[in-house]
């Protein structure tokens, strides 16, 4: 026992001084530590010095930053903790936008942001301000819209104490965000702004992928939102994909991108074209929903994948579907060198001919099914198919709806690039509102169209009241068909119920009056829709927004369809 004692108390001695001598370590490292923070920190005070003659409070610094970075305007709902970046940034020439609601200020950001190639900005105050916004910035960040969201915070000092609107905004925008940063001190607002800035507009490198494509037959382009988006001028892009001459599909933001009655678009039969094709290129296109999550893709054919995003990139890849080639890239860029690799590659002629001769007989179809009547009130599809003999070719349409939307987006041409903006694949309504305002303040000379479901229309018609006040007018087109149809489609054939998707039929023209705008009302089938337009159109051109709100049956163009 007695040599047990003796071994016991020998490790412990032992232990005892191992013990000892990491404590000393950890002492040792952490005043080392300590002693590097402070240092680094003495250069940063130095390199950064706080001008003390200084009279610019930190508003004035914040627009300082956006000016030079050629913001022009900034979106907001006022609060106490942003009127020093709002008076000053108003000071230096940049307009200030106030919204009916949050949400709509970042969506107005996100619009201008995807129309000028410059970042859009929003500032909002702190708490629910900011809450109010997180649908706008997840939309946001999943389209990969370069928006900067300032927000307000409670004093530091009062952090923890029940200051008002005091909560842990960080830990709510850290995942929905490329960055977020707190900013403590005056000496911090520059640099963290630029930096903020910059990470908003950060891009990645090109690769080429001209042998695949040099040796296919049947060669498919599948182009998403992100071949609109900066360094790369959307006109150029537009040059690259003519050069290559391979038939393409366009999706959200890309509608437009060759125009109005480009050869190369196909717009109907899009599953059938997959399974045909010897290569597909997707470019900005991401493996999602969309794309039934790689189903729809050809088994066995060499897939070409271009996206700025890693996890885009590979979305659902060894599921269903491989890449053959995926590339972290920019896709303006890339596009742009793969056409100066294949100057002289031609797609066979037989192969677009085939899918646009199939692209031919859908549109006949649609427009034979336009003059069939509905179970009431108007045929939405003959609605939109007159809107698309009115629509100008400064027209930049704004998608914000189900079911009224989906149809749209078969009948309407966008005009020119940029001049299609739906929410991306985070599917939210709401963005009409907000998408309009931004987009006629960037482009004041458009004939702005919002295309709103009845249910889509009751999240921001009250923005029709910021459009007025700003003198930034836009018109919108409800396709009233009381009810949340897309839901509606799928719930009731599974479920035997329509619980919660019927609306009524409500007078979404007097609302819009209430807000200052001018209103119309359409529910007859045998009414001038043409001279309902274009008195609208009129309208507009004077200065007043307005609202056309159509009463829409039910027609079979869209059955099948699903809302998940």
């Amino acid at each position: 026992m007695d040599a047990a004692r003796d071994l016991e108390e020998e490790v412990l001695h032992e232990n005892g001084l191992f013990f000892s001598v990491l404590f000393i370590l950890c002492v040792f490292f952490g005043i080392f530590i300590g002693f590097f923070v402070s240092w680094f920190n003495l250069i940063y005070i130095t390199l950064h010095k706080v001008d003390v003659g200084s009279k610019k409070h930190g508003g004035e610094l914040v627009a300082q930053v956006l000016q030079s970075h050629g913001v022009k305007f900034v979106f907001t709902l006022v609060g106490g903790h942003i009127s020093p970046i709002l008076v000053a940034a108003e000071a230096l020439g940049i307009k200030i936008v106030d919204t009916r609601h949050e949400v709509s200020a970042v969506f107005a950001a996100d619009a201008v942001a995807r129309l000028s190639g410059t970042i859009g900005v929003a500032a909002v105050t702190a708490g629910p301000g900011l809450t109010n916004t997180v649908t706008a910035v997840k939309n946001a960040q999943l389209a990969e819209s370069p928006v900067l969201l300032i927000g307000g915070a409670a004093a530091g000092m009062l952090k923890g104490r029940g200051a008002l609107q005091d909560i842990d905004q960080m830990s709510l925008f850290r995942s929905i965000c490329k960055y977020c940063v707190s900013v403590t001190s005056v000496r911090d607002i520059i640099p963290s702004l630029k930096y903020a800035i910059q990470e908003a507009q950060s891009g990645t490198p090109v690769q080429v992928c001209a042998e695949l494509l040099s040796r296919a037959k049947r060669p498919l382009l599948l182009l998403g939102s992100q071949a609109t988006l900066p360094p790369t001028d959307v006109h150029t892009i537009r040059r690259s994909v003519e050069a290559l001459g391979v038939p393409c599909y366009l999706g959200g933001m890309s509608r437009g991108l060759l125009g109005k009655n480009s050869p190369l678009q196909m717009r109907h039969q899009r599953k059938d074209a997959l399974k045909e094709a010897d290569l597909v290129i997707m470019a900005g296109t991401v493996c999602d929903f969309r794309l039934s999550y790689g189903r729809v893709l050809p088994r066995h054919v060499p897939i070409i994948a271009v996206n700025r995003d890693k996890d885009q990139l590979y979305k659902n890849s060894d599921m269903f579907w491989k890449p053959e080639l995926a590339v972290c890239a920019d896709v303006g860029s890339f596009l742009q060198e793969l056409s100066l690799y294949l100057m002289d590659f031609k797609c066979s002629p037989d192969w677009i001919q085939q899918l646009r001769d199939r692209d031919e007989v859908k549109e006949e179809q649609n427009l034979k099914m336009s003059l069939e009547p509905a179970n009431k009130y108007l045929n939405p599809l003959k609605l939109l198919f007159q809107l698309e003999k009115c629509l100008p070719d400064n027209a930049v349409l704004i998608a914000d709806g189900g079911d009224f939307v989906g149809t749209a987006a078969y009948v309407l041409r966008p005009r020119a690039p940029l001049s299609w903006l739906d929410p991306g694949a985070f599917g939210t309504l709401g963005v009409g509102g907000g998408f309009a305002l931004g987009a006629k303040l960037c482009r004041p000379d458009a004939e702005v169209w919002v295309l709103y479901g009845d249910g889509s229309c009751g999240f921001s018609v009250a923005e029709v009241d910021t459009m007025t006040r700003h003198k930034a007018p836009a018109i919108a087109l409800v396709g009233n068909d009381a009810a949340w149809t897309q839901i509606e489609r799928e719930q009731v054939p599974m479920f035997g119920s329509s619980v919660a998707c019927k609306l009524s039929y409500t007078d979404y023209q007097d609302v819009a009056k209430g807000y200052g705008g001018k209103g119309f009302l359409v529910s007859e089938d045998s009414a001038d829709i043409g001279s309902i337009f274009k008195d609208a159109q009129k309208l507009c051109k004077e200065g007043n927004t307005v609202l056309v709100n159509a009463l829409i049956g039910t027609s079979k163009f869209r059955e099948g369809s699903i809302s998940v």
